[in-house]
């Protein structure tokens, strides 16, 4: 049968199993749009290219399949620029497929016209343009394999509008099984022989490419072994929080005591994990390229391995392989070590009174004693997510979605996509200020969508991260940082949405309540006082700590 290239494209994603596609519309694939309105896909339409790329970069993260975003050509690849990044740094499975000029106006810089190859190269694991109609079947399913396997990661698929309109008469392709790596038997023996004699091992998971059951693996191993787990930046949902061998996660400026206990292990398990800047504070608890411990480093990817660090045991393969795999050792003799590391977790998750009436630790604690298991927490960027990594515990796998690549602006378009695939499931966005104003028009599609999601904007009147590093380095010195910002109630009543204020601590629960009863999207301002810029220190003690450092220095 003969079909379109825009149909062929369709049919092809229908074969892939899609359900569900994000977009900003436009001209240069609009059959495309047709062919969706036949289609069983449900197109979620956002108002920003980076809102879609986003929402669909957290739907990746959901099920492990690819995201699927679609944008007009240039301008809207650009903006969506931000959510292919993400996905590049987050590991996550994400196909971009955007409009392009006819094939015969190629390289004359037609209007909107963009290489996407060069553009794109380095933040995705493949560029491609279809150049025929009947490609799309070929093209398709290479996208789609190479989105999921190895280490995941985003795909470009560039559409010319002549090839779009064009008709070919061409099978649709089939599926194929995703191919991963797995560890091979003596892998496995020498890997319990040297967690069997460590005493004080410790095991850091993260990376892409895992699932409730490799969770659930991990979760049944490491508390049947007696070995502390630690979850790097934004990866806090690999295991159950509240687990015996939970050690708390590695995050920006993490805790002093999970610091001391990396230094201190003498076996390191790495399983998905590249290990990071974040997660080792900036190469210094471990310092390349080799490490003090014993160095097991477990990745899907082979190039990842030796690339800063070097393992004694490199083993090439899937996390959730190599979890499903790796029997129980024996800790008896370490179970005060790894007894200790919870303990450790459970005392930073008590904070202190910070300045103000609303003090954000609080709203923190009740989320933590209130939400459901299920529950999503989302968030994008800012000195305000130390409080949501630090304060909540996280207790399923793919509850919390965050950029590892700090983007700001994720965390709405990230609710909207967790409430499409889990729309029986309480679904809560943290931002900041400055953080939601870069996305926050994207109540107007969780309206539309009819998706009763929760925002919570910490207002502050600045952006705190830049503001927190200013007076570090410019103590006093303040420019480009403060914001004047609208009524954000009002505003999100501007969009159909229940629009609250919060201004105390002891107010919060009852005005949470009433957001979470609200059959729409829901936000609610808490302001809170520009002083909290951290929990561990005020903005005045920053800038006083920085003063006498320059005075120190000058001094001398």
């Amino acid at each position: 049968m003969t079909r379109s290239g825009a149909r062929i494209l369709v049919d092809q994603l229908v074969a892939q199993g899609v359900d569900t596609a994000f977009c900003v519309p436009g001209e240069s694939y609009i059959g495309v749009l047709d062919a969706l309105r036949d289609a069983p896909i449900r197109l979620v339409v956002a108002r920003h290219e980076a809102g879609a790329a986003n929402m669909a970069e957290a739907y990746g993260k959901l099920t492990g399949r690819p995201g699927i975003c679609l944008v007009t050509r240039a301008p809207g690849a650009t903006h969506a620029a931000t959510g292919v990044y993400t996905a590049f740094q987050d590991s996550t499975p994400l196909i971009l497929l955007v409009g392009q000029v006819p094939l015969e106006h190629r390289g004359r810089e037609a209007f909107q016209e963009l290489d996407y190859a060069d553009a794109f190269g380095a933040m995705t694991k493949l560029a491609i343009e279809v150049e025929a109609p009947e490609q799309f079947p070929e093209v398709g399913t290479r996208a789609f394999q190479t989105a999921v396997s190895g280490r995941p990661g985003p795909v470009i698929v560039a559409m010319p509008e002549d090839v779009l309109a064009a008709e070919a008469d061409v099978e649709d392709a089939t599926p194929l099984p995703v191919a991963g790596g797995a560890p091979s038997h003596e892998e496995l023996a020498r890997v319990r022989d040297l967690l069997s004699t460590a005493a004080r091992p410790l095991i850091v998971v993260g990376g892409g490419a895992w699932s409730a059951q490799a969770a659930e693996d991990l979760r049944a191993f490491a508390e049947a072994s007696a070995i502390p787990v630690a979850a790097s930046f934004r990866r806090q949902d690999y295991i159950d929080n509240m687990s015996s061998s939970y050690a708390g996660v590695l995050t920006i400026g993490h805790d002093a005591a999970l610091a001391n206990r990396l230094r201190e292990s003498d076996v390191l398990l790495a399983v998905g994990s590249r290990l990071g800047d974040i997660a080792t504070r900036g190469y210094t608890t471990l310092e390349p390229p080799r490490t003090p411990q014993t160095l097991v480093h477990v990745h899907t990817d082979p190039k990842e391995l030796g690339r800063v660090f070097q393992p004694d045991l490199a083993i090439v393969s899937g996390s959730a392989e190599f979890l499903a795999a790796l029997e129980p050792v024996d800790g008896a003799h370490r179970a005060d070590w790894t007894a200790s590391a919870h303990e450790d977790f459970l005392a930073s998750l008590r904070h202190e009174r910070g300045p103000g009436e609303l003090d954000f630790g609080d709203v923190m604690q009740y989320l933590r004693e209130r939400l459901p298991a299920d529950a999503l927490l989302t968030n994008g960027a800012g000195n305000y997510t130390v409080w949501c990594h630090r304060f909540y515990a996280f207790r399923r796998y793919r509850t919390q979605l965050a950029p590892c690549s700090g983007a700001m602006g994720y965390g709405i378009p990230a609710a909207i996509a967790a409430k499409v695939v889990h729309p029986e499931r309480t679904v809560v966005c943290v931002s900041g200020d400055g953080d939601f104003l870069m996305s926050g028009h994207e109540l107007a599609a969780a309206g539309q969508e009819e998706l009763p999601i929760v925002v919570l904007v910490v207002n502050n009147g600045m952006y705190g991260t830049i503001r927190m590093h200013q007076e570090r380095l410019f103590p006093g010195r303040v420019v480009g940082t403060d914001l004047v910002n609208p009524d954000f109630a009002a505003w999100a009543r501007s969009f159909g949405a229940y629009g609250g204020v919060v201004l105390r601590s002891e107010d919060f629960p009852d005005a949470f309540e009433r957001a979470l009863a609200q059959p729409r999207p829901s936000l609610l301002e808490l302001r809170v006082d520009a002083e909290a810029i951290t929990p561990r220190q005020t903005l005045s003690e920053i800038r006083a700590e920085a003063r006498a450092q320059h005075l120190g220095s000058t001094s001398r």
